[in-house]
């Protein structure tokens, strides 16, 4: 530390790189983007089969993106507006912690995904570009509050919340994410609330806690098929844990919807898929969400290959055959993409056979 007239000079610390240690505003170290640099994965299984149609190629290191995959940028006056209530209230998004790509695109229409009890998680997921680290227990007393006003001043009819595993809470946060959907609720009594909850390490009690919120849809992400859940998941999640947590939901709660997400594109076969699917509607799952898995940094796992527009309508099809209420299916969906829409039975909105460039 330099010193001006006997005086100590704080220097400013440089931004963290991907993939490094930083110390956080609150006292703790975490990882940058979650995955430090020398766990870098080139792929999420060793010669694991994809599953491709003939003629198709795993994407070689540096290929451009197919057209389909191009998303909207983030600029605009609505985008401002949202990007200045998080700023204000001192709220997270997974938009932004997560790199998603259709940031643009929603903070533009006025939404967004609010991620509660900061943002460094616990667990370290391969695909994930959420810092990761040891919160030691903190959490924002204030937040609950913070979300319901920022709902409010948004506008909102339909919100979801999200959050970081807090595995170093005794019931995962589930007490934290009940306040805040009481909070919004009594603020804003007609608007809808999602939540895509951490798996409380299969807590029932802890799932029952956020259930009793209030809430209008439980949703825990399964991300991808059995066989390619190690490595692609955290060692302390697991294919069954969520399953017996979207079971134990919807028992719990019939009237609640209930609804998960997989990533495709990272190594899992047709066959995969469709077992993934008859596992979840055997466990009472409504709603279905599958989007292609992009790299977010050259840390994490690397991308099997670029699943087509016309293979995420025929998974859709699947879905629906096979009873889910409705598959929000297409190349950039995300779990809480246009979440508002999927019950509307048109897949969000979506027409995959008109992006740009599509080919099936």
């Amino acid at each position: 530390m330099s010193k001006f007239k006997g005086i100590p000079i704080q220097q400013e610390q440089a931004p963290a790189r991907s993939g490094e240690k930083y110390t956080t505003a609150h006292g703790f170290t975490a990882i940058k983007d979650g995955v430090k640099a020398r766990t870098a994965v080139h792929g999420a299984t060793s010669g694991a089969t994809t599953g491709a149609p003939p003629g198709a190629a795993a994407p070689r290191p540096g290929q451009r993106l197919p057209t389909w995959l191009r998303a909207p940028l983030g600029l605009g006056r609505e985008f401002a507006a949202v990007k200045q209530i998080v700023r204000e209230h001192r709220l997270s998004t997974v938009c932004e912690e997560a790199k998603c790509p259709n940031i643009g695109e929603c903070w533009n229409a006025g939404t967004a995904t609010i991620m509660l009890m900061g943002a460094v998680c616990t667990r370290a997921c391969r695909f994930c570009a959420v810092d990761t680290g040891n919160p030691r227990g903190w959490l924002d007393a204030e937040e609950p509050e913070n979300v319901a006003r920022s709902v409010e001043l948004m506008g909102l009819k339909y919100v979801v919340l999200t959050s970081v595993d807090r595995d170093d809470l005794a019931d995962g946060g589930a007490a934290h994410y009940a306040a805040a959907i009481r909070a919004i609720k009594r603020r804003n009594p007609g608007t809808a609330v999602e939540a895509l909850t951490p798996d409380f390490q299969g807590v029932l009690r802890d799932v029952q806690t956020v259930l009793d919120s209030g809430l209008d849809v439980f949703a825990q992400n399964v991300e991808t098929v059995r066989r390619l859940t190690h490595p692609v998941r955290d060692a302390r999640a697991g294919y069954e844990q969520t399953l017996g947590v979207l079971r134990a939901a919807k028992a719990y709660r019939p009237s609640v919807l209930t609804k998960t997400s997989l990533m495709l594109g990272l190594g899992e076969t047709a066959t995969e898929i469709r077992e993934t699917m008859t596992d979840l509607r055997a466990a009472a799952v409504d709603i279905l969400t599958l989007g292609q898995y992009l790299r977010p940094t050259p840390h994490h796992l690397s991308v099997a290959r670029f699943v087509t527009p016309g293979e995420f309508d025929e998974f859709r099809e699947w879905a629906l055959a096979l009873g889910f209420l409705e598959c929000v299916s297409g190349p950039l969906v995300r779990s809480s993409y246009r979440a508002e829409q999927a019950l509307a039975r048109n897949n969000a909105g979506l027409n995959n056979a008109a992006l740009a460039g599509a080919r099936s």
